[in-house]
Parts: structure tokens; sequence; C-alpha cells
């Protein structure tokens, strides 16, 4: 094994930490940093004035209308029955702030309106960004519908937008960035790939006029290969979404993530890569396909290099395939913009040692020659996609209640597969592609030692260990059949509580962690609420949401946070992606004509139009008649700002 090879995976080891730390650093500021209400008031001129209030969350400061930098804004609908009467003005004060006007605590902004008749209905989006001393969130934005009386009544109704006060914005997900990065790194050293770097480099540059022409040629070469992969899955989505909205987008990302079909297939696909990794057969492209791209290459100018980058994209399909499928079947359990920012990010790593070599050709010297190195990177890739290829397979598991892999089945899988991996690593296990080794060098060890270290880690998960480190990519350990000490060998039950409103059990076959009790509707914990007088703590969830697991590992196991869940709160868990399905008088029939008859699609239904949110986890306080008590909480690994989370819930209730 090279010295390329070592460098890598301490590479990867070092960015897998770096993903911890950003894990905790990143996402930490409100779901909204500005909670905004909507009213109308007289003005005794004969015109209505409507008023924006927005309460700015602790720490932050937002602009005003005229801001050069980020002026909040409001975009009013086509006016029907009203026209606008002069500009948009300030009620509150603002303050000066690096000589540009901010708001601390209060914005409050008014639009004066004429009713035409005896009323109109008012609707249209505020957008707005927030900044503290070091950072700022990204735009936000919040929907609004209110019906104004004419001069006959003094009263306006506020009807409720789909925004519910919510942008739905939730701290971007650097983790899965970092993972495509680390697959389009580890891509480069395949032996489909990996021959040609120096190959083509040196024909830019042995094939150019001067040494700048040699660059720029190596450039676009690497320009065309993020293009190639970038661009075909964003026109899928952007397509997607032109055509049905983005309901119908959050819709097929749903079906791809938890629908059985989609992860059985995902299972075998990854499964006969890693089956091609191991050499048991070469899956390659027609060659036709890649003959006629290759002739396109010998074409001069920009379409020449453009063909050059296809041949490259196609002939390493057999080994960047199953990677890009990695990167791609992971990006579609976020939401819209992370396939596309994936395959950027893996695209631009795989690209990029094309143009650093053409810029720096003398690196080509250093680097290792092709030989069987490259063949045990690819064993190594093979054994990470058959560990990965089972988390598919876990989703349709627990969403459809199969039974079939419980936590402790998942566990013995990979303990043994990272086993395995060891042992090829000592040169115990050779591969038929594989070099004979007469010894292996202490780098080679000292992967060998990472792997199985590893293992190690994951062994007491067997008796009920929580594994808080791999909780995102394990089942939930309520399906794990023995916990060593615990008082009953079936955790499951044990662990679940009792779920019940006035006597009558929940029907579903679905747990809450941590030995919880609860309940999975929003009508059921509703209705405990007013009979306790407690808050509710709405859990939007799914059974593949590996943050959800990591939150709940992480987070809700901390005694504090615990504790005031156990008490103080309702918990109700709303399983977006569980598939059982409801009797006839519990569908529900959206506004477009959608019957709903599952239980996940209604729970997302009600999360997309009540809460104004599309992803998983996301949690909602409601008072015991159903009003929001915070702004909605999205994924974020601070145990004291969850804790705030909570206190501020149950402050607000007692105000109530």
């Amino acid at each position: 094994m090279k010295n390329l090879i070592y460098r890598a995976f301490t590479a990867m080891v070092a960015l897998c930490a770096t993903v911890a730390v950003y894990g905790q650093g990143f996402g930490q500021q409100p779901l909204n940093t500005v909670t905004w209400t909507v009213s109308a008031e007289k003005t005794g001129t004969g015109t209505q004035r409507i008023v924006f209030t927005g309460k700015i969350a602790d720490g932050w400061h937002t602009y005003d209308l005229k801001s050069e930098l980020y002026p909040t804004a409001v975009e009013f609908d086509e006016a029907v029955g009203y026209s606008a009467v002069g500009d948009m003005y300030e009620i509150s004060e603002s303050t000066d702030y690096d000589g540009d006007p901010v708001f601390f605590k209060e914005i409050v902004i008014a639009q004066d309106i004429k009713v035409d008749g005896a009323s109109a209905t008012v609707s249209g989006e505020v957008t707005w960004m927030s900044c503290t001393e070091t950072q700022c969130a990204s735009p936000e934005y919040w929907k609004f519908t209110i019906n104004v009386k004419g001069d006959s009544s003094d009263k306006a109704e506020i009807v409720p937008a789909d925004g519910n006060g919510d942008s739905g914005r939730k701290g971007f997900n650097w983790a899965l960035v970092i993972e495509a990065i680390l697959w389009g790194f580890a891509a480069l050293l395949t032996p489909c790939v990996f021959p040609m770097v120096p190959m083509t480099v040196s024909f830019f540059m042995k094939g150019s006029s001067t040494p700048a022409a040699g660059r720029f040629k190596a450039a676009m070469y690497g320009l065309f290969i993020v293009l190639l992969y970038t661009v075909p899955i964003s026109l899928i989505i952007l397509i997607t979404r032109i055509v049905g909205g983005d309901a119908v987008t959050a819709d097929i990302f749903n079906w791809l993530a938890t629908h059985w079909l989609p992860n059985i297939i995902f299972f075998i696909v990854f499964m006969v890569f890693a089956a091609s990794f191991f050499g048991a057969f070469e899956i390659t492209l027609p060659s036709s396909i890649v003959n006629k791209s290759d002739k396109g290459a010998d074409k001069k100018g920009l379409m020449g290099i453009f063909f050059m980058a296809l041949t490259l994209v196609l002939v390493s399909f057999s080994c960047t395939g199953p990677i890009v499928g990695s990167v791609l079947i992971k990006a579609t359990q976020g939401e819209f913009w992370e396939p596309m920012i994936a395959m950027l990010a893996f695209s631009l790593a795989f690209a990029l040692p094309f143009t650093i070599l053409a810029l720096f050709p003398s690196l080509l010297k250093n680097l290792p020659k092709s030989g069987g190195w490259l063949n045990s990177v690819k064993v190594v890739l093979g054994f990470i996609e058959v560990a990965l290829g089972f988390k598919f397979l876990s989703v349709a598991d627990q969403t459809y209640h199969w039974g079939l892999l419980d936590r402790e089945v998942y566990l013995a899988i990979w303990i043994v597969v990272f086993s395995m991996l060891g042992f090829y690593l000592l040169g115990k296990l050779r591969f038929a592609h594989d070099d004979k080794m007469e010894h292996i060098s202490v780098k080679r060890l000292a992967m060998s030692i990472a792997v199985f270290a590893f293992v190690v880690y994951m062994i007491p998960g067997m008796f009920g260990a929580p594994l808080k480190a791999l909780s995102g990519y394990l089942p939930p350990l309520t399906s794990q059949d023995f916990v060593l000490g615990a008082a009953t060998g079936n955790t499951a039950a044990s662990d679940a509580g009792t779920t019940e409103v006035s006597g009558k059990s929940s029907k579903y076959d679905l747990h809450l962690p941590l030995g919880l009790s609860g309940y999975f509707t929003l009508e059921e914990g509703l209705a405990a609420a007013k009979e306790t007088g407690k808050p509710v703590f709405v859990d939007i969830t799914g059974h593949g949401c590996v943050n959800c697991r990591e939150m709940e590992s992480r987070v809700w196991s901390d005694p504090q946070v615990l504790e005031m869940l156990r008490n103080d709160y309702i918990v109700v868990a709303l399983y977006t992606d569980d598939k059982s399905r409801l009797d006839k008088d519990e569908w529900v029939t959206t506004e477009s004509g959608d019957v709903l008859k599952d239980l996940g699609r209604v729970n997302s239904y009600i999360a997309r139009t009540r809460f104004g949110v599309n992803a998983q986890p996301n949690y909602v306080l409601l008072s015991p008649e159903g009003e929001l008590l915070a702004p909605v909480r999205g994924y974020d690994l601070s145990i004291p700002g969850f804790v705030e989370f909570l206190h501020t819930g149950l402050q607000k209730n007692m105000e109530k």
C-alpha cells in the first residue's frame, strides 16, 4: 500500500472529526430569527393601516426598509379590492449599528391601504435577514394573509398562512457536503480514474502552444467534469419543482427515502457494486457510447475538451457509479438544494487534481505509480459499500415494521464486515486481483488498528450500549431484543411505555425513545394536554432520519432534557414516513383533492401546512389549545439551547 492511501485515510479520519465539530458549531441560530404577527387598524382618515410586528430573537438584529445591506421588505400579492396608499414606513425606532440602521428586540413596519368595498383580503410575504456580531442567518421569509374589513367594521380577521410564521429553514447540512468531498477524493484513488490523472494533465501541457494555454485547457477540463456531474441532477430536480412545486418535490424525496421499493433497489445496487469492487465482475457502459464520446474528443477547441471530460466520466463509471449513487441517495433524504450541492461538492473534489496538477506540473513526478495498491483501495470501498447498503434495508424495515433487521442484527453485520476489512488490511484475506504480500507496512498496520478499534467500540452495542457516535446510522434501541441488566428481554415493549388517552391505547406499532411515553397523532396529544394542562412537545421525525436519532441520543438523553420531556410535556411523535394504514374515517383530503391514507403522509401534510416545515427533525411546542408557544426548532445539538427552548414553552404556557 502506497503512501497516498495512508494520507487519504488520515485525511478522511480528520475530516470525519471535523464533521462532529461542525455539527455542534452550525445551525444554532433559532429557526426563525424574527417571529412576525400582522394586524390591521383604522387610521381615522378613511384608510386602514396594516401593521407588521416582528419579535427579534435575543442576540440578533435585523435591518430597516432602506438598508443598503439586507433591507427588510414586504411583497404584496396582486391587490384585489384594495389599493396601497403611499410607501411602507417604520413605526419602531431604529438604532445606528456600524453606520447602518438596525432593530433589536422588535421591528414594527406598516403599510396604509384603502379598502374599496366591504372587505378585502391582503396577502403577501415578508422577507428579512438577521445577524449577530459574528454571523448572519440565511434570508428568511414569512407568508401572511389578513382579511381587512371596510369602514363598517373595526375588526380584521387574520388567516393563517402556509408558512405559519416559520421559514422552514434549518441548519445547513455541512456533514453531507464534507461526506461528498470525501467520496470525490476517494473516487480519484480508484483504478478507473487514478491512472488517467497524470496522462490527461501531461496531454494538456504537451499539446498546447504555451504553458498558459495548457493550464487554461486543463482548467476548462475540470470545469466540464463538474458540469457533467452537477447539471443533469440539477435539471431533474428543477423540472420537478417547476412542474409540481415544493410539495411534489418533497413528496418525491420522501418516497425515495422511505418507500420500500427504492430502498430495496438501493440495497441491491449497493451489494452489486460491492461485488464488482471485490472483483466478481466489472460494470461498464456499452462501448459504443464511450467510443462516440472519444471520437468527439478529437475536435479542436473547447468542444474537444468537453468530449474529453465526457469520456472520462463514462470510462470511470464502473468506479464512480456507486460513489455517485451513495452521495445522491444520501442527499435525497434532505431538502431541495442538498442533492445539487452534494453533487457539486463531489465533482469539485473529483476535478480539482486535474486543475492543480496542470498549474503545478512538477507535482506529477511525486504521484505514486499505478499498481496493486489501487485494487486495494477498490476493495476497501467495497466493504464500505456493503456496510452502507444495509442502511437502506434498515429504513424499509423500520418504516414498514417488518422486524427483519433489529438493532443487534444490524450491529452483528457491521461488526463482521469491518472485522473482515481489518483482516484484509492485515493481508489475511485476498481477492482475485490482489498482489501477494510478503509483509505489511506500518501504515497499513495503523489503518487495521483503527478499523479493529471501531469494531471493539461496536461490540457493547450488542448488549444495549447506546453507541451515540453511530446513533444516526443504527436502528433505534427500542428494536433491540436484549439489553444487559434490563428487567425484560423485550426492550421495545419496556421502553415504549403506554400510549393512552383516557384509557384508550394507541393502535400504532410505534415507540418513543429513552423510555418516554407519548402519542403518535396530534389529536391524541392535544386531548391529553387539555386533560392535564401540560404543553405539547411535537417531534416531527421519521424512521429513516439520521439526524433525528442523533438528537435523541445526544440531546434528549441529557438528564435535564429527559426529565422535562417526561414530567412537564405531553410528547407527540409525528412519523412522516410511517406506512401504517389509517381507517377510512381518518383519511385526509388535501386542497388539491389528494386523499392521504397512511399515517406518514398525513403527518407530513400536517407538518408542512400547519407548522411550515418539510424536513426532519423539527420540534414544535404547543399549548393545550394548539397555539404555538415558541419558534419551531430544528436540528441543533446544543443542549443548553434545547433546555432554554423547553423552558420558554413552559413559561409561555403558564402565561396563557
